[in-house]
């Protein structure tokens, strides 16, 4: 089994691919249009929504992070009970994703040095995702 976030974008998913290939270097799998479905008589595609983003899937690491527009329509998304984690395995590569991904967002917990690591922050990027950044805690090796 796998469970797979689906982030809704309102829109914005187009520019949300963007930002998440900068900022952590994901690597888009697909990307289905509202134009490219099969015809639906019954259910046609308005065609201010044709360019819309149906359904995109991103690697990020080891992870497909699902996503779309949405409905496009019912005002600002809002992303709550949840945050997206990233766990790295240095400070280098912590601070590198954390000081990105915080571009245009709001930075809830600067990364810093914490009892369980050498590095963790908690952020909201710019399209309201909220995310967590760690480093790997490593065992002491044994003396």
């Amino acid at each position: 089994m796998e469970i797979q976030p689906y982030l809704l974008f309102n829109g914005r998913c187009e520019e949300a691919i963007a930002f998440y290939r900068s900022a952590l270097g994901a690597q888009e799998l697909m990307k289905l249009r509202a134009k490219d479905v099969p015809p639906d008589p019954a259910h046609p595609v308005p065609p201010e929504h044709a360019d819309k983003i149906m359904h995109a899937t991103l690697v990020i690491g080891k992870t497909h992070v699902l996503m779309s527009d949405g409905d496009s329509q019912s005002g600002n998304t809002v992303h709550a009970g949840f945050s997206l984690s990233v766990t790295v395995d240095d400070q280098a590569s912590g601070e590198k994703y954390f000081n990105a991904l915080s571009q245009g967002g709001q930075i809830t917990m600067p990364f810093q040095q914490t009892f369980w690591t050498t590095g963790f922050g908690m952020l909201t990027d710019k399209f309201g995702v909220p995310w967590m950044v760690n480093v790997r805690h490593e065992e002491a090796a044994p003396q």
